[in-house]
């Protein structure tokens, strides 16, 4: 399998980016970065321990004021020409995902690499458009006016389902509002966060602006966001682990941004398109190997199309090809590792108690014994409160359950602590209209599911976390709002000071 270029000589230097530079670690512990395709490690390095957090959190710190100081239009001008190096390095960055994820180079330089690039972009004009409230006087006698401001040094922590884009989601609207960043990637997944960070320095952003630091979650992931000179954590992932960020998160009283799991609805009426809604329902609950927190995986048909919906994503599962990530014709990858895919067939084997694996529920042999692949897997006659209906699976496994009125769909769609996503399909504007009204989550398709955009909010309600990724909303995590407020009347003794002097 030709990956193109050598990625142990490419890392060679060490899987942490600190002040501008690659380097090892100093935790004393080796890991490797495992092709899940073949099981064959492809990079070892020495994970992070607490020293290298605190040099990641030092060069950020050192870096902060001359960052946070630069005008928008510098900081706009240096991203910009991010967002052209990236571009240049796109084949790399889309080959160096696809081997450390498994997901299909499909996917990896056409959805991936390319939103990262847009969200770079996006950013380095946003950067310049940092606004605060104009000045008025809101009060007769003073003149008011509310700036923003960095928020300090971040600490963020990625996940391993789209490694570069959630580095991109992380760095890009915190160094666009003037902070600087220490950023922990998954340590299955570190290499595309790494190379992201080098293009950023050089593109001329600053030693010190963006640092990376590839550890564990318990030795490096607690020790950052624990660290008393984080002003603020961003973490995606699990919603577990989200909770424990917060533990720790609030004992320094960081500003907190979460964005964890989902388990989205996919809400069919009667007079849908059902072949669209077919359509949509295998891509949406199938891409990156379903792996993604947005991802279809609970869909909801009413009865009238519950049979048809059901034999049409049977079919369309039957057909899907696992192979190769670089094979130009493979559908679908491998999971993220053995470990995972073991746990998603722990949870379908399990459903074979009380509901029905219509296809798929198995990995396949042969030549692809040797990877953590599963079989697009479709699963009908759950109860709604079982474990394949509310758990986070993470894998490609999609059930299906009819429903009979509208309100019992909707009702059925909220019916879970997530809410990140949700789409519903229907010809009908007021259903449609109610389905975004009443639907509990962060983004809602019509008729569609999974596109996002860089000018528009991505974040959940509920156990799905709060604040928002991508966008100008981004900016209200990242940034300090200042009310500044001058007197107008030269006054020496002020109206209100009759509350201390009295008639004196």
């Amino acid at each position: 399998m030709d990956h193109r270029f050598d990625v142990k000589n490419r890392f060679a230097d060490g899987a942490q980016y600190i002040a501008g530079a690659s380097r090892p670690g100093t935790s004393g512990n080796q890991h490797s970065v495992v092709d899940p395709a073949t099981g064959d490690a492809v990079y070892t390095y020495e994970l992070a321990g607490a020293a290298d957090v605190d040099a990641a959190v030092a060069a950020a710190k050192a870096a902060l004021p001359g960052w946070s100081g630069a005008t928008p239009g510098e900081r706009s001008t240096a991203m910009h020409r991010f967002s052209e190096v990236l571009a240049e390095q796109a084949d790399d960055l889309a080959f160096v995902e696809s081997l450390q994820c498994g997901k299909p180079l499909r996917l990896s330089a056409g959805f991936d690499v390319p939103g990262t690039v847009d969200n770079t972009a996006f950013f380095a004009g946003a950067a310049r458009h940092l606004e605060g409230k104009a000045a008025g006087e809101y009060s007769a006698d003073h003149t008011s006016y509310v700036r923003r401001e960095p928020v300090g040094v971040v600490g963020s922590i990625a996940p391993w389902n789209y490694p570069l884009q959630m580095a991109a989601w992380k760095v890009l609207p915190a160094i666009a509002a003037g902070n600087t960043i220490v950023l922990k990637p998954a340590e299955l997944t570190p290499l595309t966060s790494l190379m992201f960070a080098r293009a950023a320095t050089e593109a001329g952003i600053p030693d010190g602006v963006v640092n990376i630091v590839s550890g564990a979650g318990k030795e490096a992931g607690e020790h950052l966001v624990g660290h008393p000179d984080v002003a603020m954590t961003s973490f995606t992932g699990s919603t577990g682990v989200g909770k424990r960020v917060a533990e720790i998160a609030i004992r320094t009283v960081k500003r907190l941004h979460l964005e964890l799991g989902g388990k989205a609805p996919f809400v069919v009426f009667d007079d849908a398109d059902l072949e669209a809604a077919v359509h949509g329902a295998v891509a949406g609950s199938l891409i990156n190997t379903g792996q993604d927190c947005t991802a279809a995986t609970r869909a909801y048909v009413q009865r009238p199309l519950y049979d048809a919906f059901v034999a049409g994503v049977a079919d369309l599962f039957a057909g899907i090809r696992l192979g190769d990530p670089f094979d130009p014709s493979t559908d679908l990858g491998p999971l993220i590792s053995h470990l995972q895919r073991d746990r998603v067939a722990a949870i379908v084997d399990r459903s074979r108690a009380y509901a029905t694996v219509v296809t798929g529920g198995e990995a396949p042999g042969d030549k692809l014994a040797a990877g953590a692949f599963y079989r697009p897997t479709l699963i009908t006659g759950a109860a709604q409160d079982s474990e394949i209906v509310q758990s986070e699976i993470f894998g490609p496994v999609l059930v299906v359950l009819p429903f009979d009125s509208d309100d019992e769909g909707l009702a059925l769609a909220n019916d879970t602590p997530y809410g990140l996503a949700a789409s519903a399909w229907t010809r009908d504007v007021f259903r449609a209209s109610r389905a975004t009204r009443e639907m509990k989550a962060g983004c809602v398709w019509i008729n569609d599911h999974i596109p996002i955009l860089s000018e528009m909010p991505h974040g959940g309600y509920k156990a799905s976390g709060f604040g928002k990724d991508m966008s100008a909303y981004s900016f209200e995590e990242y940034t300090q709002v200042k009310h500044v407020m001058y007197d107008n009347t030269a006054i020496v003794r002020k109206d209100w000071h009759r509350t201390i002097f009295g008639d004196r």
